[in-house]
């Protein structure tokens, strides 16, 4: 088992937005301790998921059940993570305008 240098066990949670239902929030479709943690993780990035680390919202997200949408609460930081993963990946939504011209919509 996998374990943080202050020895608690490594923790995943997997969540996806179901573009198919923009009204919904994005429901948690995975979540494990140790072991499990390693293998969501590993399959994640076999899938080309990106992945960010952070302790304190994986400690949010583990309290919520398999299925369980994200609560309002967290709408702001999940929905500019998705953002932020959209951006990395080279996808920007039509209406985007770089202003700024530093950013290539060109992939």
């Amino acid at each position: 088992m996998n374990k943080h240098k202050d020895s608690k066990p490594r923790s995943a949670v997997g969540i996806k937005y179901q573009a198919e239902n923009k009204q919904q929030a994005p429901k948690v479709v995975a979540k494990g301790f140790g072991d499990l943690a390693d293998e969501i993780i590993e399959l994640a990035r076999q899938s080309g998921v990106l992945i960010h680390e952070d302790e304190h919202l994986a400690g949010f997200l583990n309290q919520l059940d398999l299925g369980q949408e994200i609560p309002r609460e967290l709408y702001l930081v999940i929905a500019e993570l998705i953002a932020f993963s959209y951006v990395l990946q080279g996808k920007f939504p039509e209406s985007w305008t770089n202003m700024h011209g530093r950013i290539s919509q060109k992939i």
